[in-house]
């Protein structure tokens, strides 16, 4: 049977520190506390940029091979710890353990993605010669890293979300310093702990520092570092931009994601992705379906579908296989979710299924009605609820779909190309998934999100691309 330990280090300049215990990690299930790591001081901090800074030129000069053996010795080692990865998940986050055993699987294809991509950071000739001036002249440009990197990670996807950070860094060839989400923590050292069996790595090249957050402001406002990415809420990743100085920036942060279901969908189908895209992970995903936009033809039909099939889904212990709504990460996080449940019903709203609250399991919820001022249609709702409305007019879905202030990706059900094509012009989204739903990702595609919801894009390839700078260079043949 898997085991965690009763203590973990944090990584600092690659290797293994144990400055203290002072991070108690709960099991989100039990409450109870399953294990303790160490916690990055500023001082810690401090001397990991030190250390990325020294490793910089290193780091930049890696063959292109040196690096993708780093990834392809990741993969090898997440294969080989694929049961302790998941069981880690299933208990420092609360996540289902078939759901945990899913991001596993992703975060050993993200590696994989970065291996390949490794070895094609390719540049461009570009002829020069637009006129008479720049005869003789040619063009030839590169990317090269950006330097020092800073890592900021959630705790929905503790592992994966991670990885899209750290595995495009390796194959760009940046040092990096990383906080993990100080209620999820213990995948990224794993990860560290793997990272360290890689000689190849200059000293410097990694830190995982757990922190806390009054303490962790030099992951964004020091200026060695020349990069900060960050994934979490909108409120705290826009306030970290304002104070993160000259460094470059990107954001993944909240969405409301809505799904269109036509009048020609194939219901079966739709069901069955809805479902799972609302309530996958306790709804705790910032692309989970937030508002399902139904035409009026079929809406009592899918409406009872859909109450029927969220009856069906199974709460409690995420170790259990069968468990498929296990806790939100925190009692608080589910307070502050079923207060808006609470508040919508009392606007007017008809609660369909679900709206029960014990410590931190909440039940799969479903709404229809409210209005639209509740916090509950209008911010993020992260956690297992989803609200229904209707609509006649496939112009009014779009912009019902466009009425909120996140814009991350949306989902579109239906057979009609020509009311894919308008979505896709017509939506402030940073992506549309055709016939399925709005929490779909594949992890080498541009995912990223607009307004509120974020700058820049993840995505190995796009991700690297962010990760570094163009560097150009001007021949004139005498």
């Amino acid at each position: 049977m898997t085991k965690l330990k009763d203590t973990y280090p944090l990584y600092l300049n690659n290797k293994a520190v144990q400055p203290n215990t002072d991070l108690a990690v709960t099991d989100k299930f039990t409450g109870e506390v399953a294990f303790r790591t160490a916690l990055a001081t500023p001082d810690i901090i401090d001397e990991a940029i030190a250390g990325a800074t020294r490793a910089a030129p290193a780091m930049a000069k890696l063959a292109s091979y040196e690096r993708q053996g780093i990834l392809d010795h990741c993969v090898a080692r997440f294969r080989e710890r694929f049961d302790e990865l998941a069981y880690a998940l299933c208990i420092e986050a609360g996540k289902p353990i078939k759901d945990a055993e899913g991001e596993v699987t992703r975060l050993i294809d993200t590696f994989r993605i970065a291996s390949e991509e490794s070895t094609r950071n390719y540049g461009e000739v570009q002829p020069l010669d637009i006129s008479a001036r720049a005869k003789g002249y040619l063009g030839i440009w590169k990317r090269v890293p950006i330097g020092p990197c800073s890592f900021i990670s959630p705790f929905n996807f503790p592992l994966n979300l991670a990885a899209h950070k750290v595995a495009p860094a390796i194959a760009m060839g940046c040092p990096f310093v990383m906080k993990p989400a100080s209620m999820t923590p213990l995948g990224a050292i794993i990860m560290g702990e793997v990272l360290a069996e890689c000689d190849v790595l200059p000293e410097g090249a990694f830190s995982i520092l757990p922190a806390s957050r009054d303490g962790a402001d030099l992951f964004t406002t020091d200026d060695r570092l020349k990069l900060l990415s960050f994934t979490g809420s909108p409120e705290v990743g826009w306030a970290l931009k304002a104070k993160s100085g000259k460094k470059k920036v990107v954001l993944e942060l909240g969405g409301n994601a809505a799904v269109i279901v036509d009048h020609d969908a194939d219901l079966d189908h739709a069901l069955e992705r809805i479902i799972f895209g609302a309530f996958y992970q306790s709804g705790q995903s910032c692309i989970g379906v937030q508002r399902i936009v139904i035409h009026e033809s079929i809406y009592d039909e899918f409406r009872e579908m859909l109450v029927a099939k969220t009856k069906t889904l199974v709460a409690g212990d995420p170790k259990d296989r069968d468990t498929f709504i296990g806790p939100m990460i925190s009692e608080k996080e589910a307070k502050r979710l079923d207060d808006w449940i609470q508040s919508a019903v009392e606007a007017g709203g008809k609660l369909l299924v679900g709206g029960k609250r014990d410590g931190a399991m909440l039940e799969a919820t479903l709404l229809e009605d409210v209005p639209e001022n509740c916090e509950a249609v209008r911010e993020e709702a992260f956690g297992p609820l989803a609200i229904l409305s209707k609509f006649s007019d496939w112009d009014k879905a779009l912009a019902e779909v466009n009425d909120s202030k996140f814009g991350l990706q949306a989902g579109l059900f239906t057979r009609d190309i020509h009311k894919v094509l308008d979505a896709w012009d017509e939506l402030d989204v940073g992506g549309i998934v055709v016939n399925d739903v709005s929490s779909y990702r594949v992890d080498n595609m541009p995912y990223g999100g607009v307004k509120d919801s974020g700058l820049g894009r993840e995505g190995i390839r796009f991700a690297m691309e962010d990760m570094s700078e163009i560097r150009n260079m001007v021949i004139r043949r005498a």
